[in-house]
């Protein structure tokens, strides 16, 4: 059987704390498949140049079987040539005592030369995800710098806040995480979003039936999920690095794959108005995905808390939009 032909995937801030957990990731077959080769295009700022080429020479030590050819540059009409895919991680990191839309101005900005980067040189049915923060804005300025990329090719990265809330979830049922499936986030990569446990199930049953605690639901559930990123900022005064390596890995395996028939993935992806959700706008939803499509899972009782969660969260969406899109137009 002959092999398969590589994949071109790009990885920007290639030389930072979250590129260094996920190039081994995905070199090391998870994301892609055991059987794929791969190029990897490693983008970072010329000042990182430097420290780049120490994790290309890394890469090279791995002596990882699917790595093909490495491109490390300062140049994003190199670093998006015809790639496959693109994990947009490189952004300027969030600190200690930092708001989000502190991050809003400077970052839309790279984003939006990025966008335009790939209008111009990557495949059209090349799959972004974002995950540089404000992720879900940062993703939207991206997409509307590539119109001749479909607007379904890009996504941002809410599955780290999945992934957070199946941890809780699993801690407080004593239950191991595979246990817990259909665990959703609802809007913004931010302290507004909805981690919604009301869908989930344990070992096959409700978790709402099986937790049978609304006060914990409420009050220690959602604002731990909302808040994790700052507390391993103060923890580790470093923001959550392996952990969105994975969560980045897991987003993009799902999405050149599938979802498992039992279960669904969150992603940030363009609102088509679903759940009364404002559109325009990079929102978290349930999707289910088959044969690297993605669909908005329909249908979901929601409960009035759940909705006044929603509302805000796309509140929020809608702001940061139009803050960013006033930022990228002047």
């Amino acid at each position: 059987m002959s092999e398969k032909s590589p994949l071109r995937v790009a990885v920007t801030g290639a030389a930072g704390q979250i590129a260094y957990s996920l190039l081994y990731q995905i070199s090391s077959g998870y994301v892609f498949g055991a059987d794929q080769p791969l190029i990897l295009h490693l983008l970072d700022i010329t000042p990182m140049m430097g420290v780049l080429n120490g994790v290309v020479m890394e890469i090279q030590d791995c002596a990882l079987p699917l790595v093909r050819d490495v491109v490390a540059t300062d140049d994003p009409a190199v670093a998006f040539k015809d790639i496959d895919s693109a994990f947009l991680v490189g952004a300027m990191p969030r600190k200690e005592g930092m708001e989000r839309k502190d991050l809003l101005a400077a970052n839309v900005r790279i984003f939006k030369v990025q966008g335009q980067a790939l209008d111009v040189h990557a495949k059209k049915s090349v799959k972004v995800l974002v995950v540089g923060n404000p992720a879900n804005t940062n993703a939207l300025i991206c997409s509307h710098f590539a119109p001749s990329i479909p607007k379904e090719n890009f996504s941002a990265m809410t599955r780290l806040d999945q992934n957070r809330a199946k941890a809780q979830l699993a801690e407080k049922a004593g239950c191991d995480i595979v246990d817990v499936k259909k665990m959703t986030i609802w809007g913004n990569h931010s302290s507004t979003q909805f981690p919604d446990m009301s869908q989930a199930t344990v070992k096959g049953q409700a978790a709402n039936g099986v937790i049978n605690d609304d006060a914990w639901m409420k009050d220690v559930f959602v604002p731990t999920v909302q808040k994790r990123g700052a507390a391993v900022i103060a923890a580790r005064k470093l923001s959550s690095a392996m952990s969105a390596a994975k969560a980045a890995s897991d987003h993009m395996k799902n999405w050149f794959s599938s979802t498992p028939s039992d279960d669904w993935a969150s992603m940030g992806v363009f609102s088509d108005g679903s759940y009364d959700t404002p559109a325009g706008v990079m929102f978290s939803f349930p999707v289910t995905i088959q044969a690297g499509k993605w669909s908005i899972v329909k249908g979901l009782n929601l409960s009035d808390f759940a909705k006044e969660k929603l509302a805000l969260t796309g509140k929020e969406l809608c702001e940061e939009r139009d803050e960013a899109m006033a930022v990228c137009l002047a």
